[in-house]
């Protein structure tokens, strides 16, 4: 199983909380804990004290992550936090990771955030995956207290897996924010939703360390144009690794999964860019510390 060492200082990490706010996310009243607004607050009286409590919340997430990332660290498991929007096709990517993995003898557990039901944590565990959900609510994202609370409900110790995936609330906006102690984020851009999401959703794809181009084999059918769609990801993630993957035909699983379970090993293009064990992220690519 493999070991994920230390890491320098972050380089490229979520954006600030300012940036967060232009973003305009979700409105309060679905999530009440996002560190966003629709409107800038207004002046504090003189004399008075404000507390921000978007950052508030960020940090004592940030030190909950950096818990579980320790505990990670000390399970030699990696982790991998999945963001997409809804329909993506992350959980049928996952199950035919599952089934590849399941070839080989080796263990996966999925933790699945949703909003209501366990449909897909259920599907999951019909192909032979390890799934716990975590219904949220109204909230538009996972939080690491969340995924701690999660990982008591696993049947299995996670000296006993081989990968755990977070699969975060199918959202492109609030799950940016939050850490939540994996060793990579991944983000999952279906081919059928347009070359242009990333600038859509740029601080998503800014905080990837992989963009996975799911359902590849369509890519002809909807007339995906790559170049475009790469030269978009450069623009707002240059140090993501980019490869395209599909869960009909399983091309570029078998890839895929070698690269996750031996992250220290040199794939092609592909480069290590995990989080450090301290809570910090890692270094940019090229840049191992």
């Amino acid at each position: 199983m493999p070991q994920h060492g230390s890491r320098s200082a972050a380089v490229r990490s979520t954006p600030p909380l300012r940036q967060l706010h232009s973003l305009n996310c979700c409105p309060p009243s679905v999530c009440a804990t996002c560190p966003c607004a629709t409107d800038p607050p207004p002046a504090a009286p003189a004399g008075s004290r404000r507390l921000t409590l978007g950052q508030a919340l960020l940090q004592r997430n940030d030190q909950q992550a950096a818990a579980l990332r320790r505990r990670f660290h000390q399970a030699g498991l990696p982790v991998l936090n999945l963001l997409s929007s809804p329909g993506s096709g992350k959980t049928a990517l996952l199950e035919r990771l599952g089934a590849e993995m399941g070839q080989r003898n080796l263990r996966l557990a999925v933790i699945v955030g949703d909003l209501a039901t366990d449909r897909d944590a259920r599907r999951l565990a019909a192909a032979g995956v390890e799934a716990v959900p975590i219904s949220t609510g109204q909230a538009c994202h996972l939080e690491a207290a969340m995924v701690a609370r999660a990982l008591e409900r696993l049947p299995l110790p996670l000296e006993r897996l081989d990968l755990l995936v977070i699969e975060n609330v199918a959202n492109l906006v609030c799950p940016a924010a939050f850490d939540l102690g994996e060793s990579l984020r991944v983000v999952l851009l279906s081919v059928c939703e347009g070359e242009d999401k990333p600038l859509k959703y740029p601080s998503s794809f800014h905080s990837a360390d992989l963009v996975l181009l799911g359902k590849s084999d369509l890519a002809g059918v909807v007339g995906f144009d790559r170049a475009q769609a790469l030269a978009h990801l450069e623009a707002v993630a240059p140090g993501a690794a980019v490869r395209e993957v599909s869960a009909r035909s399983g091309a570029g699983l078998e890839a895929l999964l070698e690269w996750l379970l031996h992250p220290r090993e040199p794939r092609g293009e592909w480069e290590w860019r995990g989080w450090g064990v301290a809570g910090q992220r890692g270094t940019a690519k090229g840049a191992e510390g």
